[in-house]
């Protein structure tokens, strides 16, 4: 017999092997020949095995050169290059433009500091558009903060029937499309909205909020307060409760070892939620666009507005400006957070009261009084615009009707050429959705595995990597047109993206962080002596991530796919850039184009963007569950 040896699955030790020898009976090319061809196709595999994941992340790194950071790049090159010169013309225009930064931009012209700042104390001031963004995100902050904290407080030290369910429901508004949830406050807040009608049977007066700074704070807080409260509430049920028991023991009253113990914790966490808050409602669109127009518009909106009056140099510098302020705040907090945060040892969370006991004293009495006046709040703020969306799409002027969903069917058969149809808005949704998810979720993965694995300069990848996070939708979506869709010269060839794969590109680039954010988390816990293990037995790498590790942080992986198909089908910046002039469009600019002449079907637009969303979450989890047995 003939000692042949072949590499074992990690192409390390060898074993020996019988091959057949000639004349045994057999095909001389079933014999020694076939024998290497399959030696040198194991070796091959192997080889492949063992670098699996670099050539994953070689992938992942090229498909966001080309999707992201080029196309990105070159919309912030047209702020510094014109006309083939590099220029900072276009910023110094900007600066001293009063339209942009109002009494600021005096600064940026040579005036005195001194001067300035007594204009800005005056009653005249003027602000600018940046000015105003600035405003309404410190105030919409502030709204978060001040509805979160309360919600935080009510999960962390009360227990009540159906409070898992509610901390569960935290996370809604990130995977509600915000210009739904933009529909949902017309209903709501409009002239003939729900709040007037109710208004109007008690016998007062209605309230006009629709196009006021109140309806944008309000709709801010709807989405950042639940953010406030999500990450406070895991602040709080991380507090050792020995420690204000040492306190408590030591003489503090109550109030003293809550701002001593507790309070210290909870800055952080709170600091964290206003920081993303700002971001967000910094770079908002969509609600400002449907709720505020141009009246009450955002760096966002003018960016937007440039970019469609072809004003892209301009627009560039504008969002590079809004890119610098944003990541100024980031950098700001995460500087906070190395300094400041106070790590609790402790493994016995704080007990948790009954909300409802069978008896109370005047002393728990008032709190409880606070929470019930906050729940008012918390059904109009947060629950009352879907319900009311729900509402106006199946109410007319003469009571119930079904008259706005037979609006869309009636469009969707005579609708002309220029006019958007119910059944193509869905099925490019989910097309949209289905092509980000094939993308975003294995790109998500494998950055959540370089993230998670310990080099130098893994910080800077994963900074890197969120990048994303930090870029408005605009930006990419007209980065994407003029570079890929509009077509990318390489010697000679022009290489260009068909309007439906750009929006995909678009989709997964702006999702995929949300998968690495809820796989890395678990990929950073698994035990170490399993992968070890494994690899001992003879997997390689790339093996022991697939058999061992992805099983174990498969819930991670099925909520990371949940949040790509929610957040792609209710993309709205990039969308409605690439959409414009075509039938691309996707349910949110259908609901954006309805919303501007009839608030009916505009309703009933996203109740069925609601029930499809809600349908793919289903399968979903139920066919991600099924996958690894879960």
């Amino acid at each position: 017999m003939t000692d042949r040896r072949e590499p074992t699955t990690d192409g390390g030790a060898t074993a020996p092997v019988d091959a057949p020898t000639p004349g045994s009976g057999g095909d001389d090319r079933s014999g020694p020949a076939s024998e290497d061809e399959r030696y040198r196709a194991r070796g091959i595999r192997n080889r492949l095995e063992r670098r699996a994941i670099a050539l994953f992340g070689l992938g992942t790194v090229s498909l966001l050169l080309v999707l992201f950071y080029y196309p990105v790049a070159t919309v912030f090159v047209e702020a510094v290059v014109v006309e083939g010169a590099v220029t900072l013309a276009v910023f110094l225009e900007l600066l001293r433009d009063p339209f942009y930064f109002g009494d600021f931009a005096r600064l940026f012209a040579g005036e005195s500091p001194l001067s300035v700042a007594a204009d800005l104390l005056s009653s005249d001031r003027r602000i600018g558009i940046v000015g105003f963004t600035a405003y309404q995100a410190f105030l919409s902050t502030l709204l978060s903060v001040v509805l979160g904290v309360p919600a935080a407080y009510v999960l962390a030290r009360y227990e009540f029937r159906g409070r898992q369910t509610l901390r569960s429901l935290t996370v809604l508004p990130f995977v509600l499309p915000s210009i739904m949830v933009a529909v949902g406050f017309v209903a709501t807040f409009g002239e003939n909205g729900t709040l007037n009608r109710l208004l109007g049977l008690v016998g007062l007066g209605p309230i006009e909020l629709m196009f006021t700074l109140e309806a944008i704070l309000i709709a801010h807080a709807f989405y950042n307060a639940p953010l406030v409260a999500r990450v406070t509430t895991a602040a709080w049920e991380s507090v050792d409760a020995s420690a204000i028991e040492t306190a408590r023991s030591l003489g503090a009253s109550p109030f003293r070892a809550f701002r001593d113990v507790v309070a210290p914790q909870l800055y952080p966490a709170v600091l964290m939620g206003a920081a993303l808050t700002f971001v967000f409602t910094f770079g908002t669109f969509p609600i400002v666009l449907a709720l505020g127009g141009f009246e009450l518009a955002t760096v966002e909106v003018f960016v937007y507005r440039l970019i469609q009056d072809l004003n892209y140099a301009e627009a560039a510098a504008l969002a590079i400006v809004e890119l610098v302020i944003t990541l100024g705040i980031l950098y700001g907090y995460l500087r906070y957070e190395a300094t400041h945060v106070v790590r609790s040892r402790g493994v016995r969370p704080l007990p948790r009261r009954p909300l409802s006991p069978p008896s109370l004293s005047v002393r728990e009495l008032l709190p409880r009084a606070g929470i019930a006046v906050y729940a008012v709040i918390a059904l109009v703020v947060f629950v009352s615009p879907i319900v009311s969306m729900l509402y106006a799409s199946v109410s007319g002027p003469d009571g119930l009707t079904l008259d706005h969903y037979r609006f869309l069917l009636e469009r969707q058969e005579t609708a002309a050429a220029f006019q958007v149809q119910p059944w193509p808005a869905i099925r490019n949704s989910l097309l949209f959705a289905a092509g980000a998810l094939a993308l975003a979720l294995p790109m998500g993965v494998v950055v959540s595995v370089l993230t998670t694995r310990r080099y130098r300069g893994r910080k800077l990848v994963d900074a890197v990597a969120m990048a994303p996070l930090a870029v408005s939708g605009i930006i990419v979506g007209i980065g994407l047109l003029r570079g890929p869709v509009f077509g990318i010269e390489l010697s000679g060839w022009r290489i260009a993206m068909g309007g439906a794969a750009a929006i995909v590109a678009a989709h997964a680039v702006s999702c995929y962080p949300f998968v690495v954010r809820t796989v890395a988390p678990g990929l950073e816990s698994v035990d170490r002596s399993l992968i070890e293990s494994a690899r001992a037995l003879g997997a390689s790498r790339a093996r022991a991530l697939y058999d061992v590790e992805l099983p174990l942080v498969w819930p991670g992986v099925v909520a990371g796919a949940a949040f790509v198909v929610a957040i792609s089908m209710g993309e709205f910046s990039s969308t409605v850039i690439l959409a414009t002039g075509t039938d691309q469009y996707t349910m949110p600019v259908a609901i954006e184009r309805f919303i501007g002449r009839r608030l009916g079907p505009a309703t009933a637009m996203g109740v069925v963007l609601l029930v499809v969303t809600s349908i793919s979450f289903v399968i979903i989890d139920r066919l991600g569950g099924e996958s690894f047995g879960i």
